[in-house]
């Protein structure tokens, strides 16, 4: 475990233990197939899917709706908050709700779980949770484990095995045979696991660096679009639970409509870009050096405006390319705590696990 000073740090090692979470999600999709294949006849059976969540376990969902929907595959993205106060009346047989959670207790998600059983005309619930002993899987049709292992501190490990878990869901809904699902989950998971690896390495050693590029600004974005909403929007939520950053994560597009106008010296902008709106995104990101933002643009090949730091991901799954989008943002999270004396897994007011509403 690396530390700092003399006192361990398990929000980095968490952080060092995605590519290992995602190595075991992938591997245990092996002997879940008989529960993909049951969610898969859910699927067949439904007119929608609706998946949700809470934190960052709804930005997870990001690439599996993109995913349905280039397949024309009708889904609805909804906190379990909104579903289960105002939106309840959609839930009807004809529906498969993928609820996910990483600890399956989350107040939402458990409380909309209940009142799914007592509808007459139910849908068919599918859960994806990190272990099958909660009250949120035991609750379900269809139970599956990401099996991320224990996490003390702001999701990450839980993270990544969520976005496996729910890129072999989108596999299996989109008409592929459970095995070959796996199949594909896991040659994809074993290659975003290699270059997680390497950008873990290259980022920690150069995690001044990330620090001094942010140089003290007051305003930070991230950006993204498509699948890449899962790394912006978890990026912003890491931001502000580890480090105390009141970061904002935003969908590109939506930034044009008014926050623009905020772009200037005292704001950072991360720009995560997907590669068939590269062009734009790298436009923007050019705009906002020109302002004089501090820019960070993350992209497949390393692509950036002059002016701008840039982080290479390689050609990744979109389903996986999240997880790897994510590294720069969470270790520049992690020294921004050190250096505030955050201790990330010791939260003041908020809690690990949401048990109320």
């Amino acid at each position: 475990m690396r530390s700092l000073g003399n006192f361990p740090d398990p929000f980095l090692a968490e952080i060092t233990g995605q590519p290992g979470a995602v190595l075991r999600a992938a591997e245990g999709l092996a002997g879940q197939v008989d529960a993909l294949g049951r969610l898969a006849a859910g699927g067949r059976a439904a007119r929608t899917v609706v998946l949700t969540a809470m934190g960052g376990s709804f930005h997870a969902c990001h690439p599996a709706l993109d995913r349905l929907a280039a397949n024309g595959i009708p889904a609805l993205h909804v906190e379990a908050s909104e579903l289960l106060h105002f939106r309840l009346p959609i839930l009807r047989g004809d529906v498969l709700v993928v609820a996910i959670s990483q600890s399956g207790e989350s107040a939402e998600v458990v409380g909309l779980a209940e009142q799914i059983r007592r509808l007459d005309d139910r849908p068919v619930l599918a859960t994806v949770t990190n272990g099958t002993a909660n009250p949120l899987a035991e609750r379900s049709d269809v139970a599956l484990d990401t099996r991320a292992g224990q996490e003390r501190g702001p999701s990450t490990m839980t993270f990544a095995a969520a976005l496996v878990t729910l890129s072999a869901v989108a596999e299996v809904l989109c008409g592929a045979e459970p095995p070959e699902a796996v199949r594909r989950t896991a040659e994809a998971a074993c290659h975003v696991a290699g270059r997680m690896e390497t950008m873990i390495d290259d980022l920690v050693a150069d995690a001044e660096g990330l620090v001094g590029w942010l140089d003290g600004r007051p305003m930070l974005v991230v950006l993204g679009r498509g699948p890449g909403r899962a790394a912006s929007e978890m990026g912003a939520l890491v931001l502000k639970e580890a480090a105390g950053v009141p970061a904002d994560g935003l969908e590109t597009g939506q930034f044009r409509h008014g926050p623009l106008e905020l772009a200037g010296p005292d704001m950072a902008a991360i720009v995560l870009t997907e590669p068939n709106t590269s062009r734009q995104d790298l436009r923007l990101a050019e705009e906002l050096v020109d302002a004089g933002a501090a820019v960070m643009a993350v992209s497949a090949d390393g692509g950036a405006p002059v002016g701008a730091r840039a982080v290479a991901t390689g050609s990744l799954d979109p389903s996986f390319r999240p997880a790897a989008s994510l590294v720069p943002i969470q270790l520049l999270a992690w020294r921004l705590a050190a250096e505030r004396g955050r201790t990330p897994e010791m939260l003041s007011r908020a809690t690990k696990v949401t048990t109320r509403e």
